[in-house]
Parts: C-alpha cells; sequence; structure tokens
C-alpha cells in the first residue's frame, strides 16, 4: 500500500428494493475490518511544543529543550538533535552560546522557540528561557545559514519577571497584566510585515511588530495585549492566515500541558494581525481574563475561544481490530502549516496518552474550513489522504462520534454511536438530521446544536482501516468528530 494513494469509499451494504428501484439501508451486518490487509506505519517523534517550517521539500520541526525533528511526509519523522548538550548540532554549546539568557532567566533549559526564514535567506530561531515556576523569562534571537544549525546568539531583546524594577514599558512589572515572555510566534502579514505573538499564562498573550531587516522589535515595550491577564492558563499562541477567508486564525492553548492539566487547543480569528481577535460567539477575545485576584480560573477562560480538540479517545466494537487502544491526553501547543504543493493545511501539536504518563510524541492531522470560514480538525493523524468527494448513499451509514464540548476539563470523551440514514435523519446517541453538498461539505444536527463542516476520507490507525469520517463545529465553538464504523476499501 502507498501512503496518499487515493482511497475509494464503497456503498454501505445497501440492497435494492424489489420492483421499485429505491436503495434500502442494511447496517446490520457492516465490514468491520478491511477486507485486505490494511496498516499504514508511522515513525513517531518527541518534540515537545513542536514549531514546523517547511524548507525545500523538507518539513521541520523545532520544539523545548532544543529538540528538532523532519520529516518529507509529516508521517515518519526524524530526529535532528534535542537536549541543551554540547553535542546536539542546531546550537552546539548553548550555554556557552547564551550566557545571558540563562542566567536572566535561572533556568539551564530552553523552552518553545519558532524558527523562520527571513527575506536575507537565514534562518532566524526565537528562543526563550523560563525559570518555570515564575514570569522571569526572555527571548532572544539566533540565526544560521542551514535551518538545522549551527544557530549564534545575537543576544535577547526581552525581558520579564523584573521584582520591583521596570519592565520594557518602562513601569513597575506586574505579571498579572503584562507577559511571561516565552511562546514566540514570528510571521509575515498579508502585507508584508513581521510580527511576534508571544505570551504565557500571567499577563495574558501580547503582539509585537518587528523590523523585517533585523527580525527585532520595531518599537519599544511589551506591545499589544490580545487576550488574558490574571494567570489565565492560556499559551502557545500561533498565528495562520488565510487568504481565501482573509482571516487570521490566532490558535491558543488552554489549561495545563500536563497528562493531569486538561490542555486544549482553541482558535479565534481577526481581519487585522494585530486583532481584536474573535471567536464563533462574536466575543472579542480581549474580554477573556481572569477576575482579579484570580489565579489559574479556568472556569473564567473557558467560555471564550472555538475548543477544537481535547481529551478524547475513539471506544472500541467487538469485531473490530485494535481493542487495547489509549486515549488521547492533553494535546496542545500547535503550529499550522498551509502546504502550497498540495493545497492542504495542516495542524502540528503535542500530546500525552491515556495510562501513559509524561510521555508525548508529535501528530499531525490535516485542517479543513468550514461554510462559515472556522478551521475544522480531521478526526485521525494525517496518513496521505485527501478530503475526497462523497455520494449521499456513500456518507450514510454508523458513525462513532466525539463532541468535544467547551470546558477545560481531563475527562476522556469517549465516542458514542449515531447513524446516518439514507432519508436524512440521525439516530442514536443524538437524534436530528444531516445533509451533504458539494460533494463533501456536511451539515448536521444533533439534538438542538446545528454543526458545519467537511466529510473526509481517514485512515482509522486503532482499527487498522480506511473509513469515512468527518469534522463539524457548530455557532457556539463545540466541535464534533465522527468516524464510519464500517471499513472501506483503498
Amino acid at each position: 500500500m502507498k501512503h496518499g494513494q487515493k482511497l475509494i469509499s464503497v456503498v454501505l451494504l445497501a440492497a435494492l428494493t424489489a420492483g421499485c428501484g429505491q436503495a434500502e439501508e442494511n447496517f446490520g451486518d457492516l465490514p468491520l475490518v478491511s477486507a485486505e490487509e490494511t496498516k499504514v506505519s508511522f515513525k513517531n517523534v518527541s518534540v515537545h511544543d513542536p514549531s514546523i517550517v517547511k524548507y525545500d521539500g523538507t518539513y521541520y520541526i523545532f520544539g523545548s529543550h532544543l529538540a528538532a525533528a523532519k520529516s518529507d511526509n509529516l508521517m515518519d519523522w526524524t530526529l535532528i538533535g534535542s537536549g541543551v548538550t554540547k553535542g546536539n548540532p542546531i546550537i552546539p554549546d548553548a550555554i556557552s552560546e547564551m550566557p545571558e539568557a540563562f542566567e536572566w532567566a535561572q533556568t539551564d533549559t530552553f523552552w518553545a522557540p519558532d524558527v523562520i526564514q527571513l527575506d536575507d535567506g537565514r534562518f532566524y530561531m526565537y528562543y526563550c528561557n523560563c525559570e518555570g515556576s515564575s514570569p522571569l523569562s526572555c527571548l532572544g534571537l539566533a540565526v544560521s545559514d542551514n535551518i538545522e544549525g549551527p544557530y549564534k546568539d545575537l543576544g535577547i531583546f526581552l525581558k520579564s519577571g523584573m521584582v520591583g524594577e521596570p519592565g520594557e514599558n518602562g513601569d513597575t512589572y506586574d505579571a498579572t497584566r503584562q507577559p511571561n515572555v516565552v511562546d514566540p510566534c514570528v510571521f509575515y502579514d498579508a502585507e508584508g510585515k513581521l510580527w511576534m505573538v508571544y505570551g504565557s499564562y500571567s499577563g495574558g498573550i501580547f503582539i509585537l511588530e518587528l523590523d523585517k531587516n533585523t527580525g527585532l522589535p520595531a518599537e519599544s515595550g511589551y506591545g499589544k495585549q490580545l487576550l488574558g491577564g490574571n494567570h489565565l492558563r492560556i499559551e502557545g499562541a500561533y498565528i495562520q492566515y488565510n487568504p481565501e477567508t482573509e482571516y487570521y486564525y490566532m490558535f491558543l492553548s488552554f489549561g495545563g500541558l500536563a497528562a493531569d492539566g486538561a490542555y486544549n487547543i482553541r482558535v479565534c480569528r481577526s481581519k487585522t494581525p494585530d486583532g481584536p481577535y474573535y471567536d464563533s460567539q462574536g466575543q472579542d477575545m480581549i474580554e477573556c481574563t481572569g477576575p482579579d485576584g484570580s489565579f489559574f480560573d479556568d472556569r473564567a477562560a473557558e467560555l471564550y475561544g472555538v475548543k477544537l480538540m481535547g481529551n478524547y479517545k475513539w471506544t472500541w466494537h467487538e469485531g473490530e481490530n485494535g481493542e487495547k487502544r489509549k486515549g488521547i491526553v492533553s494535546p496542545g501547543h500547535n503550529s499550522t502549516i498551509y502546504d502550497e504543493e498540495s493545497g492542504k493545511y495542516f495542524i502540528i501539536f503535542h500530546t500525552r496518552f491515556e495510562s501513559q504518563g509524561e510521555n508525548h510524541e508529535v501528530r499531525v492531522h490535516q485542517m479543513f474550513f468550514n461554510e462559515e470560514g472556522w478551521p475544522v480538525i480531521a478526526p485521525y493523524r494525517y496518513a496521505g489522504e485527501t478530503a475526497g468527494e462523497f455520494e449521499k448513499k456513500e456518507a450514510a451509514g454508523i458513525y462513532k462520534v466525539i463532541k468535544h464540548g467547551r470546558q477545560i476539563t481531563t475527562q476522556m470523551k469517549e465516542s458514542v454511536d449515531v447513524t446516518l440514514h439514507f432519508d436524512g435523519t440521525v439516530t442514536g446517541a443524538y437524534e436530528g438530521s444531516w445533509e451533504l453538498s458539494d460533494g463533501n461539505h456536511l451539515k448536521i444536527t444533533l439534538g438542538e446544536d446545528s454543526y458545519d463542516g467537511v466529510l473526509c476520507k481517514q485512515y482509522d490507525e486503532f482499527g487498522e482501516k480506511y473509513v469515512t469520517g468527518f469534522t463539524v463545529l457548530s455557532e457556539d465553538g463545540v466541535a464534533v468528530w465522527g468516524s464510519g464504523l464500517a471499513a472501506v476499501e483503498e
């Protein structure tokens, strides 16, 4: 089997009613395994907080603790280096190379970086260091002629966490309203201007315009606040522009990154790179802030942003492969990319796993945009597939469904079953209706809520089979995924 080969859906056991020529559904004996052995292989890698960049046909991800990896297909990853050690080719002797950064932040490691190629053709790494239990942090810049390094330090340019002394704005540093200067994401806007969005917990998420020639801030101070404050657990901002919708999408991680931290990925959008950003309910994200005197108030934070994914698990049905499957735990700190060659959008994140502690790996899912211009994430990791087109009779069938909800919670969202009938009705765990248009555009009603999104071909890595899947989103920001129970042939 070849990765990326076009998938072919099969009609789910439709029989013709004698004498009338109409299709009659029969979902009582679905093929739960593929007719031929179907197993897609992946080569996994552990890079925390992966930030992606594509260069010369290869995808690179850079993450915390000076980890980086590369891939030609977003499925098979090779580690380039990891750890702040003298043997790491990315920065061979970081402790000696960046003494000011390590001294200021009182740490021996790096946190989440971002790498971008600027107009001079060189590669610029925006690195950050943080003490960890406080916002004592700094942001610095290093440069290399080779994307894989070695990177040479240009110095730190932003600090936070001062005690009793002025911060970058010139006033006394206040962690409840000024940023923890970590988690940079650097990007060009539609007009060619260069920006950096950054921040974590503390005073929230901020954005600064950068000088295109130097890569350094074009203005003094911390820049403009976009959301957060009073130590809301929000971090890992990443901005992606979509020229078709003409929106800037800011992806964020809410909650805590640990296995018990309830990390989840959310998104909001703006017509301008520096905001204001709004969620699907029309809420200005600047209002997403903790009450005065609060600390890690998840109940306040979860009211904002479109939650795209959190903890989830696809349940096993007797007769399927993969009885002993693990749930996905605390997915987050993502980056995204539009691949011009394939015309596909991807979201890249790290995740932990059910009953595996703090072990983490990188995952890549394809990403689509629904009719309302909001991103929706494919239910399964990318296996070279395209969205495909379907007839209504091909889309009908039994689906496992995961509703991600809006909560910041450690609860594992497990799939339940619904049936999409030929007559456009939905029965099972949810009652409702569905309709298909333009080959893969799906509108579905579950209970009183309506959802809009995409029907897509997917490889179910747990069941080791290809399935028909869907990913949809409600107006109030609830994502729902569907995974067809039936195996379809490649």
